[in-house]
């Protein structure tokens, strides 16, 4: 039984001896210990001041008189207005260390029933993945990652929005102005090159609105007249009624971009347990909209276009098929919610978008709740901020957009210029230093993609994000190269034969630390935060580094200070490999 267990029991056996009260488990608020007071942990004696009718600090003192009473391990009590600080025995984190240093069953968690399915990534197939992708397929990969270490029988898929307007834009402007030209021809990565018609597009549509409005035209009416937005549209109904020629482009140029997304999965470490096509799904999308109107839940304008109507909840009305019959983007959301739940029999299913789709997903769930789903009550949508560079945002459009492979070889370029200025890597071959820059720029920057809260906004620096003394992946990537050269200098196995006595200071904040995996792994899961298990991993490793300079390792007193320490240094490394691993972040042996 872990420690906050045992807290809880004695405090409930100790609440029966006392006052003769039953009291439940979760009636036991208990915080760790404010550093500022002496103590571990702190329980909160207020929840029970109406179950006892007595004042908090009375309460304090006799539960602490009678917890010492009751259980060895914990030694020490003081009562700061009716809060009660615990002290544990120092023998209880020595045990703690001797039990675990080198046990993979301590990074397992109990196995839950919820079933938890995470769609994330979803790009379209008419340009590359960009910076703003990176952080959706970051935070999806690290939620997908902290809900399976969680126990929770977790999967992820990813819906790729291969049809539109914007994916006929490129194909039109490919057909229009390529002259037969591939990505083979190019030398151009696939999905770059469909992107350039998509900008390409954009540049003509531009020109013909600036034409019509000095023809005397309206611009919000020259937008919509735009002969080349026209041929888009027209596009997309051929498209739509299945013609031919059509579709064979559009299956062509999709291939392009998927061969070019997979590089930049591959390169990014992101992978997925199934994929969904919006080609696929809008179809059902359209039938559950039949369905919608037979059931008077949705209906139809004049121009029989059909819209639902949320005004009575708080929304407004929202289209869902548009007068010629095409689909818009919730009709294939709601499609797709439908075959996702054929499939997983998920209880949650939970969307990574980003948060200017707030209001889509809040009408999302209420088209499924309206509709009778039974996936409706477990939708729910991740949001997170958009990502911006010092000198502004990201336009797609206008051909400027950083992309991922752009950002990723930076990150890359950058991690190998700063670490052979650092000149400690000349004993490496050329391959490890390849692996080694590959390490240090990814985990870069995933770490500052995830260590701000996902809902805030993140200024994206890749100088300061791959800093070796800042709050940064590097910074723990050479603590956890740190340990691994000390436990090598070591040379023999740990041997715990010996025990020891006292712990220093700077040991017993690390142990503690350490002890707080699991509980901080399920806080950080079930308030959907990568950002706490981040700075748990970096809290870590500053501890550590405290530790380290304080605490010698190879040069303690005698042998048995020593296996202790090495002890501690390999459940150190060990946690932050695994954490990090969590979120898809890995570190070098040696650095």
């Amino acid at each position: 039984m872990d420690i906050l267990s045992q807290i809880k029991a004695t405090v409930q056996q100790a609440v029966q001896n006392l006052f003769q009260v039953d009291i439940a488990e979760e009636q036991i608020v208990i915080n760790e210990t404010d550093a500022n007071f002496e103590g571990d942990f702190t329980i909160v004696t207020f929840p029970l001041v109406k179950i006892l009718k007595q004042a908090p600090d009375k309460i304090a003192q006799q539960l602490g008189d009678t917890l010492l009473q009751l259980n060895n391990n914990f030694v020490a009590f003081n009562v700061v207005k009716g809060f009660l600080n615990i002290s544990i025995a120092p023998q209880y984190w020595i045990d703690f260390i001797q039990k675990n240093f080198d046990n993979p069953i301590y990074f397992e968690t109990a196995k839950q029933t919820e079933k938890v399915l995470i769609e994330y990534s979803s790009p379209n197939t008419n340009k590359p993945i960009h910076l703003g992708h990176i952080r959706n397929n970051v935070l999806g990969y690290a939620l997908t990652g902290l809900y399976k270490a969680s126990g929770y029988n977790t999967h992820s898929c990813n819906l790729i929005n291969d049809r539109g307007i914007h994916i006929c834009k490129s194909m039109l402007a490919w057909q229009k102005f390529a002259n037969g030209e591939t990505p083979e021809s190019s030398g151009m990565k696939g999905d770059h090159f469909v992107g350039k018609y998509y900008v390409l597009f954009n540049t003509y549509y531009k020109e013909e609105i600036a034409v019509l409005i000095n023809n005397g035209m309206d611009e919000k009416e020259a937008e919509k007249k735009a002969p080349i937005l026209l041929e888009a549209q027209a596009m997309l109904q051929q498209w739509e009624n299945g013609n031919e020629a059509i579709i064979q482009l559009w299956k062509t140029m999709n291939d392009w971009v998927y061969s070019g997304f997979k590089v930049t999965y591959e390169n990014l470490g992101i992978s997925f347990d199934k994929y969904y096509y919006e080609s696929d799904t809008y179809l059902l999308g359209k039938a559950i909209v039949e369905e919608g109107l037979q059931k008077n839940i949705f209906f139809k304008k004049e121009n029989n276009s059909v819209w639902i109507d949320l005004t009575a909840d708080g929304l407004d009305e929202k289209l869902l098929l548009r007068s010629d019959g095409t689909s818009v983007y919730m009709t294939q959301d709601i499609g797709t919610a439908d075959l996702k739940y054929q499939d997983f029999k998920m209880d949650k299913s939970i969307y990574v978008v980003g948060n200017e789709q707030d209001y889509h997903f809040k009408v999302l769930k209420l088209i499924l709740e309206k509709l009778g789903r039974p996936h409706a009550d477990g939708l729910t949508h991740f949001s997170y901020g958009m990502v911006e560079l010092p000198d502004g945002k990201l336009k797609s459009r206008e051909g400027n957009t950083v992309d991922a492979d752009m950002i990723m070889a930076e990150m890359i370029q950058t991690a190998k210029e700063q670490t052979e200025a650092l000149g400690k890597i000349d004993d490496f071959t050329e391959a490890e230093k390849t692996e080694l820059y590959k390490t240090i720029g990814l985990g870069a920057l995933k770490f500052f993609m995830l260590r701000v809260d996902p809902k805030k906004r993140i200024l994206f620096n890749p100088k300061e994000s791959i800093d070796l003394h800042g709050y940064t992946a590097p910074f723990v990537q050479y603590s956890y190269a740190r340990a691994k050269s000390i436990l090598r200098n070591a040379t023999n196995e740990i041997n715990l034969a010996t025990s020891i006595n006292t712990i220093a200071t700077a040991e017993l904040d690390l142990i503690k630390h350490l002890y707080q995996y699991k509980t901080i792994l399920v806080e950080a899961t079930q308030e959907m935060q990568p950002s706490k298990w981040i700075d748990y991993i970096y809290e870590t490793a500053k501890l550590f580094n405290k530790f380290y300079n304080e605490c010698s390792i190879l040069n303690a007193d005698n042998e048995a200070e020593k296996q202790f320490r090495l002890a501690l240094t390999q459940l150190t490394a060990n946690c932050i490999k695994n954490g990090f691993a969590i979120v898809g972040i890995q570190v070098p042996e040696k650095m």
